[in-house]
């Protein structure tokens, strides 16, 4: 564990407990920076949420414009989840604002969870630092999500809604779309990725409720692949774009909705085209050619591939992503799959069934599934699943047994022990 992520968990609650009073506390107790924030764009959503806000940064940096970004989860270094006009915090500027935070905090009398201080600490970062943007993505749901405080965003985004976080959003679809269209605001546009209906209908709802203008995917503009690039459609232009740099046909739409939200902030197509080109956002279908993991796999003629995707809506990525794959370039595959107890096993295994993957479960630092018991829901879903101790055996065993393009997947916390294994392929 990093050093600051070792101070915040020392320091404050370590529960997810949804609410907004605490959270207005603390910005009040530090004079309110998320009103003093730039233009904010505001992203929520179940899956997609973090390669949207990665397209739109790299659109609007190709455009010459200074952005901040605040994500989450990091993988390796909590500083990951705070860009400061394009470069990552530092440790000295995150440690001085810890201590106004926690200082707050006691001042107030009330306590924060990580989540809500951090979250407070990016909003002081971001509000004393020059830029022309932020883009701010929502930890968990959207009504009572920390982020929430923010009042008057420029744009409201709503990336494709699925099930995940029962625990925290229930098990309706609706309800889970309702909490993500908490960010809606009056005056601010809404722009939504495609949706189930069910989804749309309850985002609509809440539109309507707040006096939101929305603009969809499928219905005010779309995107999809074409010759060898994308393409972009909207009630007034049409775009012949490159293809995204991030893998997996998936990445079209997430595209598609951050080229929408650069459209309505005006920004030139030549910028849209290379940040397209140019994006970068880790974990994400990322192909892996450095560290000790990749070095493995390459004296083995082999392709690596991590992926952080956790739920069955990502196990359908994943699948459509290997699926093509596997149709431009046949190879024998191996699925290193590691999860945290919580999330639907078999709901991610299902999605992935039809591949033709061999599995290999394994375990990693927090509360992973048990490898055993994971290979067991695998193997009920059709997949040949041996569990291993470590993704260094699993690696090694699926390249003795031939693999030729191996996935490590199924968690970002697993996504990030393999990056943190080396520097060089520490996130920057």
């Amino acid at each position: 564990m990093d050093p600051i992520s070792e101070r915040l968990r020392a320091r404050h609650p370590q529960r997810i407990d949804l609410s907004l009073e605490r959270m207005r506390v603390l910005c009040a107790a530090l004079g309110d920076p998320q009103n003093r924030l730039p233009p904010v764009i505001h992203v929520a959503g179940t899956n997609g949420k973090g390669s949207t806000v990665a397209f739109i940064r790299a659109i609007a940096e190709a455009a010459g414009l200074r952005v901040h970004a605040y994500t989450s989860p990091h993988l390796v270094r909590f500083n990951e989840r705070i860009r400061l006009a394009g470069r990552l915090i530092d440790d000295e500027t995150l440690n001085a604002i810890l201590d106004r935070v926690e200082a707050a905090i006691d001042a107030s009398g009330s306590e924060a969870t990580v989540f809500e201080s951090t979250t407070a600490a990016a909003f002081v970062a971001m509000s004393e630092t020059p830029a022309d943007l932020a883009i701010v993505e929502v930890g968990l749901g959207g009504v009572l999500d920390a982020t929430n405080v923010i009042e008057r965003p420029l744009l409201s985004v709503v990336a494709p809604v699925d099930l995940d976080h029962a625990e925290f959003l229930g098990t309706s679809l609706r309800g889970v779309a309702v909490e993500k269209a908490g960010i809606l605001k009056a005056g601010a546009r809404g722009l939504i990725a495609r949706q189930p209906e069910e989804a749309m209908q309850a985002i609509e709802v809440a539109a309507r409720a707040v006096r939101a203008p929305l603009t969809g995917m499928g219905v005010d503009f779309d995107a999809w692949a074409e010759r060898g690039g994308m393409a972009f459609q909207d009630q007034s232009r049409f775009l012949d774009l490159p293809a995204p740099a991030l893998a997996g046909p998936h990445q079209i739409a997430n595209a598609g909705l951050a080229v929408a939200v650069a459209l309505e902030l005006d920004l030139p197509e030549s910028a849209v085209a290379e940040g397209l080109r140019t994006v970068r956002w880790p974990a994400r279908m990322q192909r892996l050619t450095a560290g000790p993991y990749a070095e493995t796999a390459r004296a083995a003629d082999a392709e690596l591939w991590l992926d952080g995707g956790h739920n069955p809506h990502a196990g359908r990525a994943l699948a459509e992503t290997l699926l093509d794959r596997q149709a431009r370039a046949p190879r024998p595959t191996a699925l290193i799959v590691g999860m945290l107890a919580t999330k639907d096993a078999g709901g991610f295994f299902e999605a992935l069934k039809d591949t033709a993957a061999t599995v290999f479960t394994v375990p990693f630092e927090g509360a992973a599934a048990e490898p055993e018991a994971l290979a067991a829901v695998a193997r009920g879903h059709g997949l040949g699943a041996t569990a291993c101790a470590s993704a260094t055996e699993a690696l090694e065993r699926a390249l003795r047994l031939g693999a030729g393009r191996a996935v490590i997947c199924g968690s970002l916390y697993l996504a990030g022990e393999v990056l943190g294994a080396s520097r060089e392929t520490w996130p920057d």
